[in-house]
C-alpha cells in the first residue's frame, strides 16, 4: 500500500496504530511518557533490561512476611500469642510459642531467599549478553541491557535475539533467515523469516544502516506470539509488516551467518516476557487444606469462647 493509493481514497487494511518506532532515533522514543499509578508517569517505551526477581534488599522482609502471614496457620499463632500475654487466661508463657513460629518464618524465608537470589543472577546474565548495537556509523559492542526501541542490532550465527526485531536484512540469498524458537513454544524445527524486498535491497552495508530512517508504525506491546500487524514507511512509500517479518526475543539463530534487526518490542514490552506475567504466590494443596481447616476450627471455637467470657465477667461483676 502507498501514499499515493491512500490519497486516492482507497481505505487501508490496517487499523489505527499507535505504538511508533523510528529507526535510529532514541531521542524521539525518550520524550514519551505513560501514566501507571494515580499520577505517576514512567517511560512509554521501555528498556531492554528485566528483572524477574521479586524482592530486593529493602523489601524482602515485609514482602515475605506480608506473604507468609497469607496463611492462616500463622494468623492463628499470633492470634494465640497474643492471648497468652494475658496472665488470667495464659496456660504458657508467650514466648514459648513464638520461639516455633519465628523458626518457622525464618526457614520459609531463607528459601524464598534462595530462590529469589537464583533469579537476580539468572537477571544479571541475561541483561549481560553480549550483543552489536549500531551507534553512529558502525556496529560496537554492548550489553543486552543497552539496547533501546529504535536501535539496529546485528546478529550473528547462534545468537540469541534481544528483543522483538523487525527484520531489515541477511546474509542469505532474498534476506531469509532461519531461526530456532525452542525457548518460546518448544519446538526445534527451524522456522524462517524473510525481510522487506525493499531493506534487502537497500541496506547492503553500514552506511545505509546508519542512514535508514524508516517508521515502523505497529499494534501496542500485547502477548500474542504469532501475531504482528504493522506498516513501514520509508522514503515516501508504505509496507505491510506481519509476523513472517519479526525475530522475537528469545529466539536463536541458525544456519544464517549474519542478520540486522530494528527493535520494535524491548524488555517487557517483548511478547515472550508479556506472556511470562507476574510471578504469583505459590500455594499447595496442603496449605489450602490447612487454611481451611484453621478457618474451621477459629469458628467451633469462637461461640464457646465468648460463652465463657460473658460467663466469667458475670461472675467478677455479681
Amino acid at each position: 500500500v502507498s501514499r499515493n493509493d491512500q490519497t486516492r481514497g482507497y481505505p487501508l487494511a490496517f487499523p489505527a496504530f499507535t505504538w511508533e518506532v523510528r529507526a535510529n532515533d532514541r531521542n524521539y522514543h525518550m520524550q514519551f511518557k505513560k501514566k501507571f499509578a494515580f499520577c505517576l508517569t514512567k517511560k512509554k517505551y521501555a528498556g531492554n533490561a528485566i528483572k524477574t526477581a521479586k524482592y530486593n534488599v529493602f523489601t524482602f522482609v515485609p514482602l515475605n512476611l506480608y506473604e507468609q502471614f497469607h496463611r492462616m496457620a500463622n494468623v492463628y499463632f499470633v492470634f494465640v500469642i497474643l492471648l497468652q500475654t494475658f496472665p488470667e487466661i495464659s496456660t504458657l508463657p508467650w514466648y514459648t510459642l513464638l520461639f516455633p513460629l519465628s523458626c518457622l518464618l525464618t526457614i520459609r524465608g531463607l528459601r524464598d531467599l534462595i530462590d529469589d537470589i537464583g533469579r537476580h543472577q539468572s537477571d544479571r546474565n541475561i541483561n549481560s549478553r553480549p550483543c552489536e548495537i549500531l551507534s553512529g556509523k558502525s556496529f560496537h559492542w554492548q550489553k543486552w541491557r543497552d539496547i533501546c526501541v529504535g536501535d539496529i542490532v546485528r546478529l550473528r550465527k547462534e545468537n540469541f535475539v534481544p528483543a522483538d526485531m523487525l527484520l531489515l536484512c541477511s546474509s542469505e540469498p532474498s534476506s531469509l533467515c532461519y531461526v530456532e524458537t525452542a525457548d518460546i513454544d518448544g519446538e526445534t524445527n527451524l522456522k524462517f523469516r524473510q525481510a522487506l524486498l525493499a531493506t534487502h535491497q537497500e541496506l547492503v552495508s553500514e552506511e545505509s544502516m546508519a542512514a535508514f530512517d524508516g517508521e515502523v508504525i505497529c499494534e501496542e506491546p500485547n502477548s500474542r506470539m504469532h501475531s504482528f500487524t504493522g506498516t513501514l514507511e520509508w522514503r515516501g512509500e508504505t509496507y505491510s509488516l506481519d509476523s513472517e517479518r519479526i525475530l522475537l526475543r528469545g529466539c536463536k539463530l541458525r544456519n544464517t551467518d549474519v542478520c540486522y534487526g530494528l527493535v520494535i518490542y524491548a524488555g517487557f514490552d517483548s511478547k515472550i516476557m508479556r506472556n511470562c506475567g507476574k510471578i504469583k504466590r505459590k500455594k499447595t494443596k496442603l496449605d489450602c487444606m490447612m487454611d481451611r481447616l484453621v478457618i474451621i476450627v477459629s469458628v467451633v471455637q469462637t461461640p464457646p469462647a465468648l460463652v465463657h467470657l460473658t460467663w466469667g465477667c458475670s461472675q467478677v461483676f455479681s
